[in-house]
């Protein structure tokens, strides 16, 4: 089974001393001596993100993902295997977390150069003080669902109100306070959910998280069954996801790499999904020999059928699209539903500055 990964990891047990200890670390790290290797070299690159590099010297990066390796991280490792990002001067390495792995002690600890985040947790950092920031949103949808049996009749996630749902523990602070306000969940039905299946599976009357394009296919195959899917974002839950998160000093010092490094992945992201995805597919396999190709297909199939990459914003802005008026709705209902303060400076949590620039941009 491909395992279902929590995108809400929090860093809530880290305090701020503790990741400006972090930071201080990078002295040495890849962010550091990317800044410094560049400067040379970014004199004689253009800043027109249509532009690929033209200097011989690729910069050394890092990018770091919050699960393992799947077609969910597909359009990264694209841009690896078919030179992409070499064609912007960089020599990317995608470096595959897990369910221990803490992306944002990598990033402020200087391991990696970019780390994929999602949008509650960026806002989080703002509160916390700590200095990282998002860049593109690969994501439109977040692909969180919730499953149930067929034998619920279920026609939608107001029909779940009541029914015992397996949950992980971190998403009692994203998804399920929104789920709260908007359906009046409330906390009798909440189970506990280590991503095992087996509970779900043995009691008809459960519903359990899961991710789009993995949990349904795995209850088909151990459960002998199709389960009824509601996706989040279909019902309002509107957070970006498969973020770009890199250290704010980085955009500040560097501007011109962190642009290489979008538009390198964003194209890596059209290639994936518009042209032959069996490059990156291989170097998936590689990092995660668990992968099956059913599981890649599948993973596929449905973030093209729901939209997950390329709907919305991103249908005219470009993959990878972000706006003032989507991150405002989003903290707003948080806001609302208990989980931020209204004092946050929210916005501080991500910039515009690389994205939007239009779908043709990064085509080609």
């Amino acid at each position: 089974m491909n395992q279902s990964r929590d995108l809400f990891r929090s860093f809530s047990g880290v305090n701020r001393r503790r990741f400006l200890q972090y930071g201080s670390l990078a002295a040495g790290s890849g962010v550091i001596a990317a800044c410094a290797n560049s400067s040379t070299s970014s004199q004689s690159t253009s800043t027109d993100s249509s532009s690929p590099a033209t200097s011989n010297e690729l910069i050394k990066l890092t990018y770091g993902t919050n699960w393992y390796a799947q077609a969910e991280h597909g359009g990264f490792y694209q841009a690896v295997a078919t030179g992409i990002y070499r064609d912007y001067g960089l020599d990317v390495t995608v470096k595959m977390g897990g369910p221990q792995v803490n992306g944002t002690q990598l990033l402020m600890g200087g391991a990696i150069d970019f780390f994929m985040g999602y949008t509650a947790d960026a806002i989080k950092a703002v509160q916390e003080g700590i200095p990282k920031v998002t860049i593109a949103a690969i994501f439109q949808k977040d692909p969180q669902v919730l499953l149930a049996h067929p034998e619920s009749g279920a026609k939608s996630l107001a029909d779940l109100q009541g029914k015992p749902i397996f949950i992980s523990a971190a998403s009692v602070t994203t998804f399920w306070p929104f789920l709260q306000a908007k359906f009046g969940f409330n906390d009798s039905q909440k189970r506990p959910y280590n991503f095992n299946p087996g509970p779900f599976l043995t009691d008809k009357t459960s519903v359990q998280q899961g991710y789009l394009s993995s949990e349904p296919l795995a209850i088909q195959k151990e459960g002998g069954f199709t389960p009824l899917v509601f996706l989040l974002a279909d019902y309002g839950y509107n957070p970006y996801a498969t973020t770009i998160e890199c250290k704010r000093e980085l955009v500040e010092q560097n501007p011109d790499l962190v642009q290489r490094f979008v538009d390198a992945s964003i194209k890596g992201w059209y290639s994936y999904l518009n042209g032959d995805p069996a490059p990156a597919n291989e170097l998936i396999k590689k990092d995660n020999p668990e992968m099956t190709d059913e599981q890649i297909k599948y993973g596929i199939e449905k973030m093209k059928e729901y939209g997950i990459v390329i709907s919305g914003d991103a249908e005219t802005k470009g993959i990878g699209a972000m706006t003032d008026e989507r991150w405002k709705a989003f903290f707003d209902t948080m806001v609302a539903e208990g989980v931020f303060d209204q004092s946050i400076d929210y916005q501080q949590a991500y910039t515009l500055q690389f994205v939007n620039q239009g779908a043709d941009a990064y085509k080609g």
